[in-house]
């Protein structure tokens, strides 16, 4: 089968969040199983050149229908890590993907709407015709409504797109000027309720809206996630059009790329280790104390590492170091804030516990760090407001670091209660898992892990075994992706 992505991200060259790591893990696993995959990516001033490897021009006068007119635009091709690559090079005063940013400028609807529209003129005048295009969140949430409308004519008619929802929260809600740049003409048909027209505000659309009501299947990242965006306010607003489009909507699981996290061949961390040593876990524990100055002493290290925002339930993670601290366990965060308050106070926090000798917090991100924490810690905290899938759980899972998760999105369908878990037998029970969003819920299950990890040892040992026996890796997804994409073209 022949597949083209088209997304925002890729990593390890272009990576905001765990969708570029999506868009890599799925194609690569895509073409281990014989498939031709190509990605389509805006060419960023600011992507990391260095993990591509053979880049060169390759179609260097694409130009692309844009209001009245036409940009010029050049395509490069390189391999990012042996997937392959197009970057879409616009040569514009607009400086569209020349930032110094991937997101946040106050017109990255436009940008992306341009970035979408020059993917279908390169895949039209280059003669490409994949079987599937599959589309990631809305910044190409626009590919599905203009293949209907325009490409089709043009002799695209055969393709079949899958759009998948990473996050529900940004939507890309714009005016009709979307409709004119692009060549969407008759706005009075994409206003329409049915259409494009926003669930909230008459006078706008929204691109996300248009990608599912005009792709042939829509995902989300978690089965548990895809009944929540239907059933509560997860889903921003847009409960309505996917409960109208639920004939062709499901949740699959992200997977992780085991080549990258996993123990045994980790080239992170000090000792490698898997389920014949697990032993030498400790080692890497030793390894976390000695780079963060923590006293060395029986007790359990839980850790987090990830963003300090409203989604990853930030008051729960502040309120869970000094649970942890008051409760003979050490705490190691790493990780930033995109709010500078949220930094300001982690900053704050920092230099309140310096001189502890139990508590380390790491406010920067470093990959390298990262992997000896999963590897050095015992239990991992992930008190979620939301979480569509998270990898942060999957990956301690692998480590035999203890996930302790609030109950929703993807931790629902990863992580299963110790003790109350009772659809699953002892030994297929990972973690521990909370209710609601307060202290009290957190509390509670931090003191079963922590009680868990003194008095019973070989108990809390099991545990780690549970984890690391699961595959949570791109194996599943991918044929359900494949199941998914043959049901499309077969319509």
């Amino acid at each position: 089968m022949y597949i083209v992505m088209v997304a925002s991200e890729c990593a390890p060259i272009i990576k905001a969040g765990g969708l570029g790591d999506v868009v890599y893990g799925l194609s690569r696993e895509l073409e281990i199983r014989g498939n031709t995959v190509e990605i389509i990516l805006p060419k960023y001033d600011c992507m990391r050149y260095d993990q591509i490897w053979g880049l060169q021009c390759v179609y260097p006068d694409l130009w692309v229908p844009w209001f009245g007119g036409a940009i010029h635009c050049s395509v490069w091709f390189g391999f990012a890590h042996g997937r392959k690559c197009y970057f879409i090079d616009p040569h514009s005063a607009d400086q569209f993907f020349n930032r110094g940013t991937y997101y946040g400028c106050n017109d990255d609807q436009m940008r992306f709407a341009f970035f979408s529209k020059a993917a279908m003129e390169f895949m039209l005048k280059d003669n490409k015709r994949p079987d599937i295009i599959h589309c990631h969140d809305w910044q190409t949430g626009l590919i599905p409504v203009m293949l209907a409308e325009i490409y089709k004519h043009l002799g695209m008619q055969n393709q079949r797109v899958c759009f998948t929802i990473h996050n529900f929260k940004h939507q890309g809600i714009y005016s009709g000027q979307l409709l004119e740049a692009t060549g969407l003409r008759r706005p009075e048909h994409f206003f329409r309720h049915e259409q494009m027209g926003d669930n909230f505000n008459p006078h706008l659309l929204n691109i996300m809206k248009g990608g599912i009501i005009y792709s042939n299947f829509v995902t989300t990242v978690s089965p548990q996630h895809a009944w929540e965006a239907r059933f509560t306010d997860q889903s921003y607003g847009l409960g309505h059009t996917l409960h109208i489009s639920q004939h062709k909507f499901d949740g699959v699981l992200n997977g992780v790329d085991y080549d990258i996290w996993n123990p045994e061949i980790d080239r992170y961390i000090p000792a490698r280790y898997g389920m014949g040593n697990l032993d030498d876990k400790y080692r890497n524990k030793e390894a976390l104390r000695d780079r963060f100055w923590l006293r060395k002493d029986y007790k359990p290290i839980i850790a987090y590492v990830g963003r300090l925002d409203d989604q990853k339930g930030v008051h729960l993670i502040r309120h869970g170091i000094f649970y942890a601290l008051h409760n003979n366990a050490q705490f190691i965060l790493l990780g930033t804030s995109p709010e500078a308050s949220i930094n300001a106070d982690f900053w704050n926090l920092k230099r309140h516990l310096n001189d502890s000798p139990d508590c380390h917090l790491e406010l920067s991100f470093n990959e390298e760090v990262s992997h000896l924490i999963y590897a050095g810690a015992d239990m991992f905290l992930m008190p979620s407001n939301f979480e569509p899938c998270g990898l942060s759980q999957v990956i301690s899972l692998k480590y035999g670091t203890v996930p302790i998760v609030r109950n929703v999105g993807g931790l629902v369908n990863t992580v299963f209660d110790k003790d109350h878990h009772h659809s699953k037998p002892l030994h297929e029970r990972n973690g521990f898992v909370f209710q609601h969003s307060d202290y009290a819920a957190v509390e509670g299950a931090m003191y079963r892990g922590i009680r868990l990890f003194y008095d019973y040892p070989a108990h809390f040992r099991e545990l780690m075994y549970n984890g690391m026996r699961y595959d949570f890796s791109w194996n599943y997804p991918a044929q359900r992706y494949l199941g998914i994409y043959d049901y499309i073209r077969a319509k």
